[in-house]
Formats: C-alpha cells, sequence, structure tokens
C-alpha cells in the first residue's frame, strides 16, 4: 500500500507535523498560570497526532496501523477543543484561530484519507480471504 521509506514521507505526519508548529507557536504568549493546564493539554495532544502516526507507521498489521492512526484522529478532535476553549478565553486572536483550524482541519484530512484507503484494504483481504475460504470449502464437497 505504501511505498514511503520513512514516516517523514507520509503527508499525513508532514501536516501533522506542521500543526504541531503552529500549536507550540501560538500556546507560547499563554498566560502562566495555564503552564500545567490548557498549555500542556494542548501541546501534550497535539503532539500525540505525529507521535501516534509514528508508531503506526511501523507497525506490519494494516488493523494495527489503523488503530493508531485513529488514536491519532481522536487526539486532533482533542486539539479542537483546545483551540475553541483558547479562543473563547481570548488567548489567541481570531486570525490565530483561523490559522489553527486551517493547519488542524489539513491534518484532518490526509489522515482520513490514509485511513479510508486502509480501511478499504482490510475490507478487499477480508472479501479476498473469504472467497479462497468458500473455494477451498467448495473443493472439498
Amino acid at each position: 500500500m505504501d511505498k514511503s521509506k520513512s514516516f517523514k514521507d507520509l503527508i499525513m505526519w508532514q501536516k501533522s507535523h506542521q500543526y504541531v508548529l503552529k500549536v507550540y507557536r501560538n500556546t507560547e504568549k499563554f498566560p502562566s498560570h495555564e503552564q500545567f493546564n490548557l498549555t500542556s493539554q494542548f501541546r501534550r495532544a497535539a503532539t500525540s497526532i505525529s507521535l501516534n502516526i509514528v508508531e503506526g507507521y511501523r507497525r506490519i498489521s494494516k488493523v494495527e496501523k489503523l488503530r493508531f492512526f485513529n488514536m491519532a484522529q481522536t487526539s486532533l478532535d482533542e486539539t479542537h477543543y483546545c483551540i475553541i476553549l483558547s479562543k473563547d478565553l481570548n488567548y489567541i486572536s481570531e486570525n490565530q484561530y483561523c490559522e489553527l483550524i486551517e493547519a488542524m482541519e489539513n491534518a484532518n484530512k490526509a489522515i482520513n484519507s490514509y485511513c479510508y484507503k486502509l480501511v478499504q484494504d482490510i475490507k478487499n483481504e477480508k472479501n479476498k480471504n473469504k472467497k479462497n475460504n468458500d473455494n477451498e470449502v467448495s473443493d472439498i464437497e
């Protein structure tokens, strides 16, 4: 399915990495009282997106890959709420909000596309295996 030599070749990793960098830059000026709360949670969730992609990349099983990429999606959703909360608390401007949402959506589209392809591959393999098993049963009869 994938001819990449490194996780860095994956578009979804590239997009998520760009998003993580934006999150770090945009949280630098959050209030100091948020250092161990929103700032930390936002950064950890954002970093988790790319980390799960990296971990899933090395998995041999497509089902295992999908599991890690789905965790990346979950972390991405978590950051979406952090963006909303940051804006509502006036920690980021409207412009920063739009930039973060755009970067998040770019990462989300890339991850969703890759996951969709994996799901299709898994379904095709199951159907192929089912046909092979059906043929084996008919050969026995």
